[in-house]
């Protein structure tokens, strides 16, 4: 790495795609050296016995998915979209219906092997000499190295997934729904807020087949699974199907573009219908600003770009979505329950052993307040840390450096850093993020 850096300004990873929404460098290829690391993504190993597999950085819980199945397995975790990889996922956080049960994805990883910034190839565990990079390492965001190779866990599955959902009309009753679900036998915990009286919750639970004379699903052609909430009380998907079903339309974010316009949709090949795509659509407007001129010139408003996840404690769900229903108007959006899968916490991104918070995603563009180009993003940041929670770092980030710091524990970060990075050869969280 000290050899691709000599003379070359900043190195980032060679990655064919991103699921990053800040929108700079990476898009632009503007003074960056990107490291090749087309080697490095497959899957090197499964162990069917141990139920764990062993994956390059850069394999995509496609591939990962793709590996596994075979053998009745799958990650613990497997975030929504395909192109997300498990170095990603680790470095950068990633979260699913599984994860009110599994936590998140780095709580399953037993080893990896780290390129740091310094250029050392070091093999970090939990508890040997580089313990204090294997803790540091989720919401890092590359800046203290990347993972070339880990091992992670694997849990068994069926081959369908039977999905119950359950309305609530309010944000309170959705919000107690989620503390006594999340203690049942469902293997999985998810939902939808279309508006402040329609709200559901999806338990999905691991079946040998679908109910007699049930339909098992496809939401890959003509049909859009997130309205199949509000028809379908009761639903059945293959395995595979149930892990990505959000990916054919990236969530709802698709009818951005037509596309879940039947006569659009049918004619948009099948083999498009996917977030990597819609993402790369969204790149080239961000780039060029296309549709902000075309609704200027129409006499519209310019709008601003709200994508984002944050997670707030079950119990100050219902004040959160009060707030953005009021103040942001996005709809609709998505409910993850999450809980850290054991006792240990993890210091960039400080949830608390044992306690239930709720990711609430969301994915769109509202009208622009005139002068203030991220009205909205720093009004969700500033309710966000008022309820006690956090958010993600793969979006726009509008804290101040002494306020982010406060949330993702800057002494913490820094003595890592200042370990494995002495040089400073990466930029530091806080510069990634914000770009400034």
């Amino acid at each position: 790495m000290r050899r691709a850096r000599a003379g070359a300004g900043r190195v980032q990873l060679g990655k064919p795609s991103s699921n990053l929404f800040r929108f700079g460098d990476r898009d632009t290829g503007r003074g960056v050296r990107r490291l090749d690391t087309s080697a490095l993504d497959g899957v090197l190993e499964v162990d069917p016995q141990a139920r764990t597999a062993q994956v390059q950085g850069m394999a995509t819980y496609e591939t990962i998915v793709a590996a596994t199945l075979p053998h009745g397995l799958m990650p613990l975790v497997v975030p929504q979209l395909k192109t997300i990889t498990l170095g990603g996922a680790v470095t950068g956080l990633g979260v699913e219906s599984s994860s009110f049960r599994n936590g998140l994805p780095h709580e399953s990883v037993l080893e990896m092997d780290v390129l740091t910034p310094a250029g050392e190839l070091l093999h970090v565990t939990p508890d040997g000499e580089h313990a204090d990079l294997f803790a540091a390492f989720p919401n890092s965001y590359g800046t203290l190295g990347y993972a070339v190779r880990l091992v992670v866990e694997l849990a068994p599955v069926r081959p369908f997934v039977q999905l119950t959902h359950h309305r609530y009309t309010t944000a309170d009753a959705a919000a107690t729904a989620i503390e006594e679900l999340s203690g049942s036998d469902a293997d999985f915990l998810d939902g939808v807020v279309f508006g402040p009286g329609e709200q559901y919750l999806t338990t999905g639970r691991f079946v040998d087949a679908p109910m007699p004379g049930a339909r098992i699903s496809d939401y890959t052609g003509q049909e859009v699974f997130y309205r199949s909430l509000q028809r379908r009380p009761v639903d059945h998907l293959t395995v595979h199907d149930y892990i990505w079903r959000w990916d054919p339309d990236w969530f709802w974010c698709s009818r951005a573009f037509g596309v879940q316009q039947p006569l659009v949709r049918r004619f948009w090949p099948r083999r498009y219908r996917r977030s990597d795509v819609y993402r790369r659509l969204v790149a080239l407007d961000q780039r060029f600003g296309a549709s902000n001129r075309v609704r200027e010139a129409l006499g519209g408003t310019a709008e601003e770009m709200v994508v984002q996840d944050v997670e707030v404690p079950v119990e100050r769900l219902a004040e959160f979505l009060e707030f953005f229903h009021e103040q942001v108007r996005i709809s609709p959006v998505w409910l993850c329950p999450m809980r850290l899968r054991g006792e240990r916490s993890w210091p960039l991104y400080p949830m608390e052993p044992g306690r239930l918070y709720v990711n609430v995603g969301f994915w769109s563009s509202v009208p622009e307040r005139p002068g203030d180009r991220w009205a909205h993003n720093r009004l969700v940041e500033e309710k966000v840390a008022g309820l006690g929670g956090h958010k993600s770092l793969y979006s726009t980030v509008h804290y101040d450096e002494d306020e982010f710091w406060g949330h993702y524990d800057g002494a913490a970060y820094r003595a890592v850093k200042q370990r494995y990075d002495p040089d400073g050869c990466a930029p530091d969280l806080y510069r990634k993020v914000t770009g400034r």
